[in-house]
């Protein structure tokens, strides 16, 4: 049995579906606070929040392998405690969900609690892989709102480009690491397969789209106003940072995606045309 945290979030929810279809029982974790948790064969939902490592206990009790993913900068999670619950259930395999800035920028304030957590997963004593992920292409969800309105994306720093990545490899990555103990020990870095700016993004959107989309470029401030909205200010300004000024390696395109599953990452291209009909 796998249990699967964050179960109804981007990377979580399809996860799930991934490890149901090819036949694994999945215990699908959230918080009760979001959508729920899709009802299909294999699957039981479970209410847990990873910052009480008690209420993860039911939902860790027989399973062979945990999939580990924390809300915002992972501050309020004691790692040492979930695994230490997860492993005393029996779990023998963790596979962590961390972020690309918690190797590139581990004393940032934004990603210095990821960085110390993946520490503690690799101290765990259990089997562990460590999934490092670069941005989400479904970041540009986020656009959905103006594009409907007023058929604009407003975003910062319009030529900075970076590979974002594709929450469905992320997921097949994580199935992958979750059910084949070849990956023990490894860090993977996960990224798209060409860095695009969110200019290049918002062309792709509109002819994805068969409309012409205008790209207006928010000043850092207005950007960091209205993440504010969504996230803790230091994970708002560590993201800033990146997308404005990122190191060399996190422009660079990792190859761990294609290495894994033995295919390309999926382009923004394909991603949108995918996604398209959320656009609409």
């Amino acid at each position: 049995m796998i249990v699967v945290t964050g179960a109804t979030g981007n990377v979580g929810r399809l996860l799930v579906e991934s490890l149901a279809e090819a036949g694994h029982e999945v215990t699908a974790v959230s918080r009760g606070v979001s959508s729920p948790v899709p009802e299909r064969a294999g699957v039981t939902p479970m209410v847990a929040d990873l910052s009480d490592a008690g209420s993860l206990t039911p939902a860790v009790k027989g399973a062979d392998a945990l999939f580990l993913l924390v809300s915002g900068a992972g501050a309020h999670v004691d790692g040492e405690a979930v695994l230490r619950t997860a492993a005393d259930a029996g779990v023998s395999r963790v596979v962590l969900l961390s972020s690309q800035a918690a190797g590139t920028r581990p004393e940032a304030v934004s990603h210095a609690p990821l960085a110390a957590l993946e520490q503690v997963v690799r101290s765990s004593g259990l089997e562990w892989t460590v999934l490092r992920a670069g941005g989400f292409t479904t970041n540009a969800f986020a656009w959905i709102p103006s594009i409907r309105a007023q058929g604009k994306v407003f975003a910062p720093y319009g030529d900075v480009a970076l590979p974002a990545v594709d929450p469905l490899d992320l997921a097949s990555v994580a199935a992958a690491a979750l059910t084949g103990g070849v990956h023990a020990g490894r860090t993977y870095v996960l990224t798209g397969p060409e860095a695009t700016s969110p200019r290049q993004r918002t062309g792709i959107l509109g002819d994805v789209l068969g409309v012409d989309l205008e790209f207006v470029e928010l000043g850092p401030d207005q950007a960091r106003e209205q993440m504010l909205r969504l996230m803790p200010a230091p994970v708002a300004d560590g993201t800033l940072e990146i997308l404005g000024q990122p190191t060399p390696e996190e422009v660079r395109v990792s190859p761990d995606v294609a290495a894994v599953l033995g295919r390309e990452a999926t382009s923004f291209a394909a991603w949108a045309e995918r996604s398209a009909a959320d656009f609409r």
